[in-house]
């Protein structure tokens, strides 16, 4: 009786892997099944991109990412809440360059847009690309100034 421990593939049922280009009775030596001459004989043919004429792939396909060269692509503000504007005294003219230098925005990118999110409690002039309807009426009920800057 056997067990599964014991098992063992009938005689000629597995085959080993084919190596082309090994010669002593394998039939595949020199050209290796390639044929002669011609650029499918050739190792440095076969994956190189080219097909046929036609544009490849890899320039018929986009290309993801957003790049600065774009003209169409989308712009990309570095946001802030009111509520982390009130680290500043009354006063205070708030840009980009201040808010980077507090730690409060840690890159500009195409520039700053203030969101209406917590609650403001200073009296400040704040200069940004953009803000919420929110954030600007909260800034103008302080007393404060709400500067769009191009």
């Amino acid at each position: 009786m056997s067990s599964l421990s014991t098992l063992k593939n009938a005689e000629g049922a597995r085959i080993g892997s084919f190596r082309k280009g090994r010669g002593r009775g394998s039939g595949n030596g020199k050209t290796a099944g390639h044929g002669q001459k011609g650029q499918g004989a050739h190792a440095h043919t076969k994956a190189n991109g080219f097909e046929g004429g036609q544009t490849p792939i890899a320039r018929r396909l986009p290309k993801f990412g957003a790049r600065k060269t774009h003209k169409n692509r989308k712009t990309i503000y570095a946001i802030i809440n009111l509520d982390r504007l009130n680290a500043f005294e009354d006063g205070t003219v708030v840009n980009a360059a201040l808010l980077i230098e507090k730690g409060l925005v840690k890159k500009e990118f195409d520039g700053i847009k203030v969101l209406g999110c917590g609650e403001l409690t200073k009296k400040l002039v704040v200069e940004a690309k953009a803000f919420s309807a929110s954030a600007k009426a909260a800034i103008e009920a302080k007393g404060g100034e709400a500067k769009v800057i191009e």
